[in-house]
């Protein structure tokens, strides 16, 4: 299937050639697309001149930086209007190795078809290198809180290594696409479930960057966080709501049947007339 990989990148100078080339070694059927949010560090350029003589890498400059979430959206939109059938979001940090490239593609390849193939540091067979046991513990309480909250099933929904098919992106309904940052990846894993999409996840290696400056903070966990809250006490309220409706009408049609019980017997009762007759 025609295939092309997102690359978001923003001051990845010293990180994005070697991305490039282990995406370029793994899946060379595979096209890329770098999404330059005006790297003042050059990376834009570095990307332009890697375009210019390789006929499968492609560059999106957007003039603002404006968040994680609209540079893969408008990668997106650049992917579906060009014909591609699977659309793979991958760091240019090199966390997201190529060799788990291949395996991710070619399960979202597969009979069955899923819409949403995630490369997955928490099920069986996934890990990660370099990372503290606090980080560690970060990752695995996020997402176990995702999964409380907002009641999915996806094990490492926070994950940003994904193939989506290009016919469940264009059914997307946008509007409920609100995270900017990272938390677009448990957004999106929630847009997709409440879609009816078939999510499936791969086992991959999370590397630890090993050049450039790394983007995370404690602010993206707080927005994740916030945002997950939100999105669970929408969720939680709405159902409430459902089920004081059916309770509701419930009870009305118990009453109702009570009420039509009492008329027809107050139909069959004889009357004192009648009984005085029968006398």
């Amino acid at each position: 299937m025609k295939t092309l990989v997102v690359i978001p990148t923003y001051n990845e100078v010293e990180s994005l050639p070697g991305a490039l080339d282990r995406v370029r070694q793994h899946a060379p059927a595979a096209h890329v697309l770098v999404v330059d949010d005006s790297s003042p560090d050059g990376t834009g350029a570095l990307a332009d001149e890697r375009a210019s003589r390789d006929d499968h890498v492609h560059v999106l400059h957007r003039r603002q930086k404006n968040g994680l979430g609209p540079a893969y959206l408008a990668g997106f939109d650049w992917g579906l209007g060009a014909g591609y059938e699977l659309l793979v979001e991958m760091d240019a940090d090199g966390s997201h190795r190529a060799e788990d490239l291949v395996l991710l593609i070619q399960r979202a390849e597969m009979a069955d078809a899923p819409d949403l193939v995630i490369g997955s540091r928490w099920v069986a067979g996934g890990a990660t290198q370099g990372w503290s046991a606090r980080r560690v513990a970060l990752s695995r309480a996020g997402n176990l809180y995702v999964n409380v909250v907002l009641g999915t099933r996806v094990r490492d929904a926070t994950a940003g290594f994904r193939v989506y098919r290009a016919d469940l992106l264009r059914r997307l309904d946008r509007s409920q696409v609100r995270a900017l940052g990272y938390g677009f990846q448990v957004n999106m894993t929630k847009v997709v479930e409440d879609m009816g999409g078939r999510i499936v996840e791969m086992p991959i290696t999370f590397v630890e960057r090993q050049a450039g400056q790394s983007k995370l903070s404690g602010g993206i966990f707080t927005e994740e966080l916030s945002l997950v809250t939100r999105w669970g006490v929408v969720k939680r309220s709405g159902q409430l709501l459902d089920a004081a409706k059916v309770a509701g009408s419930r009870l009305r049609a118990a009453r109702d049947k009570r009420r039509r019980a009492a008329a027809g017997y107050q139909q069959q009762r004889p009357t004192s007339s009648s009984r005085q007759k029968r006398s």
